[in-house]
Parts: C-alpha cells; sequence; structure tokens
C-alpha cells in the first residue's frame, strides 16, 4: 500500500476539498466536518470529474409532509448529470450497483525523513500535521 502526503491540516481545513494525482489517477481529498473522505475523481456514469460537485445532503420524510435535512455535507452530486454519491462509502443514493472508489486517509504527525550519515544538519521543529491518503 502505497502514502501520498496531500499537504498539512491547515491546508485542507473543514468543508474544504484539494484533488491530487497520484500514480496517474486523480483523488479528490474531502475534509467534511474535520473528517476526511478520498473518492477517485471520476464519475462511473459518463467519467466527469466528480469531485468538482457540489457536496450536499439529504432530504429523507418519515411521513408525509415531515421533511427533514440530513447529512450535510456528505453527499457529492457529479457536476455533469447530478448523480448523487455517499462521500462515506462511495454508493450512490439512489437504487443502483454503481461506486466510485474509495481511498482510506488519516491525519498523522509529519515526520522527518531518515538522515544520511556525514550531511550536515539543522535542528527542525515539526509543528503541524498532515493529511496522508493511502492508495
Amino acid at each position: 500500500m502505497g502514502r501520498f502526503v496531500v499537504g498539512t491540516v491547515a491546508e485542507l481545513p473543514p468543508n474544504s476539498r484539494r484533488i491530487v494525482r497520484v500514480n496517474g489517477r486523480e483523488i479528490g481529498v474531502f475534509n467534511v466536518k474535520g473528517k476526511y473522505y478520498a473518492l477517485r475523481n471520476l464519475c462511473p456514469h459518463q467519467s466527469a470529474p466528480l469531485c468538482l460537485g457540489e457536496l450536499t445532503g439529504l432530504t429523507v420524510s418519515d411521513e408525509p409532509g415531515e421533511i427533514e435535512w440530513t447529512r450535510d455535507g456528505e453527499i457529492l452530486r457529479c457536476p455533469w448529470h447530478g448523480w448523487e454519491f455517499d462521500i462515506l462509502n462511495g454508493r450512490t443514493v439512489f437504487e443502483s450497483k454503481a461506486r466510485v472508489k474509495t481511498y482510506d486517509v488519516r491525519v498523522e504527525k509529519a515526520r522527518r525523513e531518515r538522515l544520511v550519515e556525514g550531511v550536515e544538519t539543522y535542528s527542525v521543529k515539526v509543528e503541524n500535521e498532515v493529511v496522508v491518503l493511502e492508495y
């Protein structure tokens, strides 16, 4: 499994996204209310750049006249034809077998790379956490 550093936590604040290219694939990394998710930037319907779409939510109803807005910011709508995908698992929100590839994302402390013997080094403080995509 590979790792790709997307950026620091400060560079990807809540309700933002960043599209990165990893091994020739575009992947959208999203910060939804402080939790990170990653999806392939390719709609299974007609290959649209899915991760450029709007983040929205769902309208649900348990009975006539009762409407509730839920899952705000967790549903990604394709910019071309409006197909909607659950950002948590990549599945469509309607009855379909269509899915978008998802990837694990985590936040970890920034690491200093291994030092090479004989190379002059300087003291460095690590202050930021980084967002890491696992592919």
